[in-house]
């Protein structure tokens, strides 16, 4: 199974190229855990408290929903899911009790973590007609842009720019950039900062001997730990493709050139000097005989 691996002279090579030190991968937390900064974590009963305020809700026991929702929060960090689910469930009750004001700023946020998210048909106008009014002037949600360069190969690091494109409502400071190579089951996690503007990740070298894909998703964070940002997915990751160049011949080979042109101009020394130091077989003169 190929790894990301960092390896000596190569890595150390590779990043001066990739213009960044050569980032820590770890494994990545397993599902019903969060990464807590220093080891994995198991993740809180929010989903159960927001399964009890659904409830509520869809009962109109409002004052019961209440209270469920608000503990939800408190048993974060939170899933993008559920991060959603949370604030569409506490417009939804706000509107139901009349206080627009607090639904649609519930919705707002709702928006900014899911731009696409659309409530259901069935509910009551209450609800629905206050998201309309809430939808039509949400204002730009926040947005991560992950670059990197075409053509990278085997054996070299690979730099990627995370780029915060929008962040309104300030809620963006870290992130986790989830990485494999294609045909692996685990994934790893390298974390990041998002404080500035633009940040780069330097992805260890790939050791393989033929072309390889890295696939690779994200999630953004704020300052509690909740998701609420997501780039890609492990269903549909994002892939870098990785073209793979066979090492030379050894007499195509640097140290083979190096060696020949030594050899070479060691015999055309010796050459030299038994041409002008060897004294020669004859001598040339005249002779005269009387």
């Amino acid at each position: 199974m190929m790894r990301l691996v960092a390896l000596g002279l190569l890595a150390a090579c590779g990043t001066q190229a990739a213009r960044g030190p050569i980032a820590t991968l770890r494994a990545a937390c397993p599902t019903g855990e969060y990464w807590a900064g220093a080891a994995c974590k198991p993740s809180g009963d929010a989903p159960k408290k927001l399964a009890e305020g659904e409830k509520a809700l869809a009962a109109q026991d409002l004052d019961a929903a209440k209270t469920a929702l608000d503990a939800v929060e408190r048993a974060g960090p939170l899933d993008h899911e559920t991060n959603v689910t949370l604030w569409e469930q506490r417009g939804i009750a706000a509107a139901y009790g009349d206080d627009e004001p607090t639904a649609q700023h519930a919705f707002d946020m709702m928006l900014a973590l899911d731009p696409g998210h659309f409530l259901s048909y069935t509910l009551s106008p209450k609800a629905t007609f206050v998201f309309e009014r809430t939808r039509k002037q949400a204002g730009t949600p926040p947005e991560i842009e992950l670059n990197w360069a075409r053509g990278g190969k085997v054996g070299d690091p690979v730099p990627l720019d995370v780029e915060v494109i929008a962040d309104p409502k300030k809620f963006l400071d870290r992130a986790t950039l989830f990485v494999r190579t294609r045909g692996d089951g685990a994934w790893q996690a390298a974390d990041l900062q998002l404080h500035d503007k633009d940040t780069r990740v330097v992805l260890p070298p790939i050791a393989a001997q033929k072309p390889v894909s890295l696939e690779l998703y994200l999630r953004a964070y704020d300052t509690h730990g909740n998701e609420v940002l997501t780039w890609a997915d492990p269903q549909r990751p994002r892939e870098i493709a990785l073209r793979y160049e066979p090492p030379a011949p050894w007499y195509r080979t640097w140290w083979f050139y190096a060696i020949t042109v030594s050899a070479l101009a060691i015999a055309t020394g010796v050459t030299v000097y038994e041409l002008t130091t060897t004294p020669p077989s004859t001598i040339d003169g005249m002779a005269s005989v009387k």
